[in-house]
């Protein structure tokens, strides 16, 4: 599903579906996002806005899981909702409006801080949004093609530094690196000067590029550990295969809520195999891939998106956009199918908005 937040409203009965039987689903669904548990019939006749008898919402109930939207997980008279179930109430019956006034101040302020590397506001976004949703926060931003302005290196001591890497677009990132013992401030200045001598526009595979064959050719009038110090800072940001920009960051905080009431074997092995594809670039592709061809939010259950498998997980994700709408990265939330999708999907869609703003 692709949706973009809006206000409130009374949504018709999904195709299908008279209003009593929308009316009892709506509420099966809210009562198990609530507490997760099985809802019986004399609940939802406390509940529910139209005048039922429990026998005659036991009849609609027994209506609607011949119709595969509810099931019965034990022998109790309780009913939970399908996948199917959960997909027609998400398209069909969710009511969300717009993120309140000061939630979008909160979100805007923290992520709009001054002073950081892109890195550590991703880490705050994915951190943000997986408190504000009790589940899983990630954030994905794609490998940066542009040009680069400056490249610095600064002196941590105990053999390590701090390689800066600066954006023609200002974005900012920076990672520590070991280097040789004995090399000298002077050594990390005259790298830095080296390499800044030589951007001209160009963007990190370019200059990686250019440097080696430099270097190859015996062109540069660098010592042996400055020019360990180049080599190893270009290193940095490529892959050990490739040697092109590594693929992206991909940010994921808040894994320990996908462990919460998780008891069956089966559900405990598949989450653990949702963290391991979430380590490896394969993973981080599809995420683009799923938001890049939505407009909005996208909501997936259980296995819609083939991330997840028999995990019993949803995704709400959305692109983050930059100028003329280029995507920049992506933004969602990974949780258990009774996530509050009405509050989620105005948390998601907003933040992907600030982050893009901010990358684009």
């Amino acid at each position: 599903m692709t949706t973009n937040p809006s206000p409130p409203s009374s949504p018709r009965p999904p195709a299908g579906l008279d209003a009593r039987s929308a009316a009892v689903l709506r509420e099966i669904v809210e009562q198990y996002v609530q507490t997760g548990e099985p809802v019986g019939s004399r609940t939802l006749s406390r509940r529910l806005p139209l005048a039922l008898s429990p026998a005659t919402i036991r009849n609609v109930m027994a209506e609607l899981t011949e119709a595969g939207l509810l099931f019965a997980p034990h022998t109790s008279a309780g009913r939970l909702p399908t996948e199917q179930g959960l997909r027609l109430f998400v398209d069909g019956l969710l009511q969300f409006g717009e993120l309140a006034e000061e939630d979008r101040t909160a979100i805007a302020a923290r992520l709009a801080a001054s002073g950081r590397s892109l890195e550590e506001t991703l880490a705050d976004a994915s951190t943000l949004l997986s408190g504000l949703s009790s589940a899983a926060g990630l954030v994905l931003a794609p490998k940066s093609e542009g040009a680069l302005k400056h490249i610095e290196f600064v002196p941590l001591g105990s053999g390590r530094a701090l390689v800066i890497l600066v954006n023609a677009d200002g974005q900012v990132e920076n990672r520590v690196l070991a280097i040789p013992p004995g090399v000298p401030p002077s050594a990390l200045q005259q790298a830095g000067n080296y390499l800044n001598a030589r951007l001209a526009g160009r963007g990190l595979a370019e200059l990686r590029r250019s440097v080696a064959e430099e270097m190859a050719a015996n062109r540069t009038e660098l010592d042996a550990l400055t020019s360990q110090v180049v080599e190893a800072g270009l290193a940095t940001w490529a892959d050990a295969g490739t040697g092109e920009p590594r693929g992206g960051s991909l940010i994921v905080r808040g894994q320990g809520h996908l462990l919460r009431d998780v008891h069956a074997l089966e559900k405990l092995t598949a989450i653990q195999a949702l963290f391991d594809r979430l380590e490896n670039q394969e993973t981080m592709l599809r995420l683009l891939d799923l938001a890049e061809h939505s407009d909005g939010v996208r909501i997936f259950i259980g296995a819609e998106s083939g991330m997840f498998g028999a995990a019993g997980l949803s995704m709400v994700v959305a692109p983050a956009r930059g100028q003329g709408g280029r995507i920049v990265g992506a933004i969602g939330v990974i949780g258990p199918t009774r996530i509050n999708y009405g509050r989620i999907i105005p948390v998601v869609d907003y933040t992907a908005r600030v982050i893009g703003r901010l990358l684009g």
